[in-house]
């Protein structure tokens, strides 16, 4: 579900980082006139500052808008660290001449795909949206920027949804350890904190304060507009002229300066809540603005290689993971070696090894063929930021807004500059143990679950339902037509002689191929009884390589063509299309000759017996399994769970077995996506797969339906949380294919997906601040079904929240939905066809789900039709046919009672 937040970037190396970027002004691009030097992009910057760049990518006739103001925590007030990000939240609680209704109905009317953003030097504004209503997105952030409604009656019912967002990630131990890292690496400035906020100055905030914020900051001379898609650049220049044209521009406050003081090395000790514990060696890097950066992005890449030392941890069986990350502000940054080691593990041990190796590096240089190699990544992945028309608007921002460069290009010219002497350089600079941070994040069990005494009373509520939202004049017309969109995907279909089937998809956007396949499989079917985890098992195994190339041979072999390749039940490939035959012979070896080295079974055994004895006692499975049991029946398959003991006992020759029960073509989906031929792709599947054999009958795979479950609460304690996560849940007597699940789809868009147009939303965040997320779905298939809804907020808020959704969907059981929320609903699912074909992983995704689950490859389309046809009536009758709130599993994460 779309909704605003700071997102402030996670990248996840077993330990989530945050990646935070630095406050840029922009390169000087000449005259204030449009320019177009560059094929398929549009640059100009208008008379009142606002600088615009307009990328043309036709992928799917969509586009997307980013509006990225040059602002975030870094011009936050003294004591006021989230004010930044509070007005993030406040931009959608309406400006003149929008309403927060008339904002909410709008997004949703076009899709609901929309977010936003604060970082440490800027605040972004997303729209993706079919291509038709590139106007309508321009039009909200025109007004947007020209004014906001920072009233103190809005601001009171948003900062409860905020301070929510607070104790979200201060229930996360990754996000406590990283803001204790900032902290402590760039203490005195302004990169010592991120842009989440407080409770406390979130409390002392105002509106006033929020509008004084707005106007000094939201000013189209401190802009940068990206929009790209299936546009005329031109044209849209001309659009953005006409909407932002008249904006006047306005003085800046101003900026922090950004004084850092020498990094005092030190250790921090915290819980985590993970089944494992991390061991992390922390740096100050260069930022952005350093010379040194590039040769500091190809370091990172060649320290988390899985042919170098520090990767060398894991099958030794020394570490679990172990990887090296990088996060940049403008001035500074910092880099840190992570490695995961099991419960119980020696995190001094590994901190040692890991010191060991940095330093050895240090002091001796880097493998030239590693720097080579990423250099190659890094070129490759230029070229695939063109297979998603948002992932290329993130990139245009990321480049302009954030790094201050002229376009994403100028970044690849830059490490394809550098040199290994340059990399061994900033090595011997920055990796220094003198001022480095070490931290030990130690798991620690929380407790077992508890049967809840009750849902906590009862609560009476009137609902508040908005009437009908009259939309402003320039949104009506578009917004109140349905229209079924025509499909741009059209894949070519063939089944190999053994059974293979393989889909492919021709898009020429890129010079890229990607490769997703899927083997139908069932562990909790497939494996024999006391061999639970074996699947874990042979999962691990697929990285040491081939029959054919060793761990290091094969992944050089893919560094070679700068391809990216996993293999398992789940298999995948992405390559440039003049490598593509050679990616395809490394993944049939490896997914149809794996090694299954005996010596790197003892290793992996022995590391997934001690994950599992960590993963047992971890507060999240504890409340899966909670929530699973209470769902099924005593001897669901589903409540296999794999021990220390059941992993102990397996031998290679149970792996083996387990592979070629599994492994079998008959039972495979390939999809193939990107600029190939579909006879070519198919003859070099042929020449890889085509001798793929499959003995004996094919494995049953379904799980058996189940009974209607009983109402039943548990609570499991999580000392690491200071809010409650709570899932709701209920199995139904349908499955995927019965002809309600459309209408009860389309009710699940009146309820939840398109944040404040939507009931739940209203409900539980714009109206009460009850929450900061509330989600709602279906999850059917072919012999089972499921409605979740989930939820996180304060514990004393738990029940209230509660009592609300189970008001709404009694609601939705008991009268029809209003004529405007049905066309809402509608007028959203039929966008989503054209925007799930906005990127070529999108495509690929849907086009394998709907392959494995026995749909047509078109279902989008024929649902668009089924959709459009609804009635309030039905969406009602099978609300009130399938579900049955009274019957509701609730399982609460959270501090302990």
């Amino acid at each position: 579900m779309n909704q605003p937040e700071s997102r402030r970037k996670l990248r996840h190396l077993g330990l989530a980082a945050l990646l935070v970027a630095a406050f840029s002004l922009f390169p000087a691009w000449g005259a204030i006139a449009a320019e177009s030097a560059e094929p398929g992009v549009l640059r100009a910057t208008l008379d009142n500052g606002l600088r615009v760049i307009i990328v043309r990518n036709a992928l799917a006739p969509v586009v997307t808008t980013q509006v990225n103001y040059l602002v975030g925590s870094d011009e936050a007030p003294e004591g006021f660290p989230g004010m930044a990000h509070a007005q993030e939240h406040m931009m959608f609680r309406g400006s003149p001449g929008l309403s927060a209704d008339q904002l909410a109905a709008i997004s949703a009317d076009m899709g609901g795909a929309f977010d936003a953003d604060t970082q440490q030097s800027v605040t972004q504004y997303f729209f993706t949206v079919p291509a038709h209503d590139l106007d309508l997105a321009l039009h909200v952030e025109a007004l947007r920027m020209a004014d906001v409604s920072d009233s103190e009656a809005l601001w009171r019912k948003e900062r409860g949804a905020i301070e929510q967002e607070v104790a979200q990630d201060l229930s996360s131990p990754d996000y406590v350890f990283y803001s204790r890292l900032l902290a402590a690496m760039f203490k005195g400035s302004p990169y010592a904190h991120d842009a989440l906020g407080t409770r406390a100055s979130f409390d002392r905030t105002t509106g006033a304060m929020l509008k004084a914020f707005h106007d000094r900051w939201y000013a189209p001379n401190n802009a940068l507009l990206i929009i790209v898609g299936d546009v005329r650049p031109e044209q849209t220049l001309a659009k953005v002229k006409a909407l932002f044209g008249g904006i006047p521009e306005r003085p800046l406050g101003k900026r922090p300066a950004i004084e850092l003081a020498p990094v005092t090395a030190q250790t921090l000790r915290l819980d985590t809540d993970q089944p494992y514990g991390m061991a992390v060696l922390s740096f100050r890097m260069p930022g952005y603005d350093s010379p040194d950066y590039a040769a500091t992005e190809v370091l990172a890449d060649v320290l988390s290689s899985e042919r170098g030392k520090l990767y060398d941890l894991v099958p030794q069986g020394k570490a679990l993971s172990a990887g090296f990350s990088l996060s940049a502000f403008r001035q500074s940054g910092l880099g840190f070696a992570a490695g995961a080691f099991p419960k119980g593990g020696d995190a001094q041990a590994l901190l040692k090894e890991m010191r060991r190796i940095l330093g050895n590096y240090a002091k001796s240089g880097v493998p030239p063929d590693l720097v080579d190699a990423a250099k190659k990544h890094e070129l490759a992945g230029a070229e695939f930021q063109k297979n998603s028309i948002s992932g290329l608007a993130s990139a245009w921002s990321q480049a302009v807004a954030v790094e201050g460069l002229s376009s994403p290009e100028d970044d690849v010219r830059a490490i394809q500059a550098v040199t290994v002497a340059d990399v061994d350089r900033v090595a011997r600079r920055y990796l220094d143990f003198d001022h480095a941070i070490t931290a030990v994040l130690t798991p620690k069990a929380s407790g077992k679950p508890v049967a809840a005494k009750g849902f906590g009373g009862a609560e009476s509520f009137a609902p508040q339902r908005v009437g009908k939202v009259k939309l402003p004049a320039w949104a009506q017309r578009d917004l109140t037509r349905l229209a079924i969109p025509a499909s741009t995907v059209h894949p070519v279909v063939s089944v190999l002689p053994n059974g293979l089937k393989l889909i492919v998809q021709p898009e020429t956007i890129s010079r890229t191929v990607s490769l997703y396949g899927h083997i139908d499989n069932r562990p909790a079917l497939e494996q024999p009884k006391g061999q639970e985890g074996v699947d874990d098992v042979l999962d691990q195994l697929f990285s040491y390589g081939s029959q054919r190339l060793d761990r290091v041979a094969f992944q050089r072999a893919l560094d070679a063509i700068a391809a990216d390749e996993s293999a398992g039940t789940d298999f995948s490939l992405r390559v440039l299309k003049e490598n593509l035959a050679q990616g395809i012979r490394l993944l049939a070896d490896n997914e149809l000759h794996p090694a299954l080295p005996a010596a790197a079974f003892k290793i992996v055994r022995s590391q997934v017996a001690s994950s599992a004895a960590g993963q047992l006692q971890s507060p999240d499975y504890l409340s899966g399994r909670a929530l699973t049991a209470a769902l099924f029946p005593k001897h669901d398959p589903t409540l296999r769970q794999t021990t220390p003991a059941s992993v102990s006992s397996l031998s290679i020759d149970d792996v083996k077995n387990y592979y070629r029960r599994v492994f079998r073509p008959d039972m495979t989906t390939i999809v193939v996506i990107g600029d190939v031929e579909p006879a070519a792709v198919k003859a070099e599947i042929e020449k890889y797969f085509g001798a793929w054999t499959a003995a004996g009958p094919k494995p049953e795979v379904h799980l058996p339906r189940v009974p209607p479950n009983r109402p039943a609460a548990a609570v499991v304690p999580n000392t690491s949380r200071v809010q409650d996560q709570v899932t709701l849940a209920e199995t139904l007597a349908l499955t995927r294919f019965d002809p309600d699940y459309y209408a009860l789809e389309l009710g699940n868009h009146v309820l939840g997906g398109a944040f404040y147009a939507t009931r739940l939303y209203r409900d539980l965040r714009e109206q009460k601040g009850l929450v900061y997320y509330v989600d709602s779905s279906f999850q059917l298939g072919k012999t089972r079904g499921l409605y979740m809804a989930n939820y996180a907020c304060d514990p004393s808020k738990v029940a209230k929240a509660r009592a609300i959704i189970v008001r709404d969907l009694e609601q939705m059981r008991s009268s029809p939905v209003s004529a405007d929320e049905l066309l809402r609903a509608k007028t959203l699912l039929l966008r989503q066809v054209s925007l799930g074909e906005a990127s070529v992983d999108r495509i690929a995704a849907g086009l394998l789900a709907r392959a494995v689950l026995g749909l047509p490859l078109d279902e989008p389309m024929l649902a668009a039709k089924r959709y459009v046809a609804l009635t309030a009536k039905q969406v009602q009758a099978a609300y009130a046919k399938w579900l049955s709130p009274a019957r509701l599993v609730q399982v609460t994460e959270g501090p302990a009672p």
